[in-house]
């Protein structure tokens, strides 16, 4: 997701910041505790998180086609000594032409 390119004008970024150590959670926050213990069995809860949205991001260069965009957000969170980062794609996933790439050996998943 490095790979977006505003420079025409489409698509746009939104950042939030949630600072709940001593403060009432917003569901948002709830959720994201939700998914961390689940996926990680482990328990957890965050002192500060930091949700970034790109909306219908064109792949970088923009200029061969800004039709072809995703929308994606990054939440990274920590408690103050775990710190977790999770990535959510649109429903229907990456739609960029990875094809187009000057690199081919490109990796869309997690590791």
């Amino acid at each position: 997701w490095d790979n977006a390119d505003f420079s025409r004008g489409v698509g746009t970024t939104f950042y939030q910041e949630f600072f709940t150590l001593n403060s009432a959670k917003p569901p948002f926050i709830r959720d994201v505790e939700a998914k961390i213990r689940r996926y990680m069995k482990t328990s957890y809860s965050a002192a500060w998180t930091l949700k970034v949205t790109w909306e219908k991001a064109p792949a970088h260069t923009a200029q061969t086609d800004t039709r072809r965009t995703n929308t994606y957000q990054a939440v990274l969170t920590t408690d103050g000594f775990r710190s977790y980062l999770l990535i959510l794609y649109q429903d229907g996933g990456m739609k960029w032409d990875y094809t187009q790439l000057a690199a081919t050996n490109v990796l869309i998943g997690y590791s």
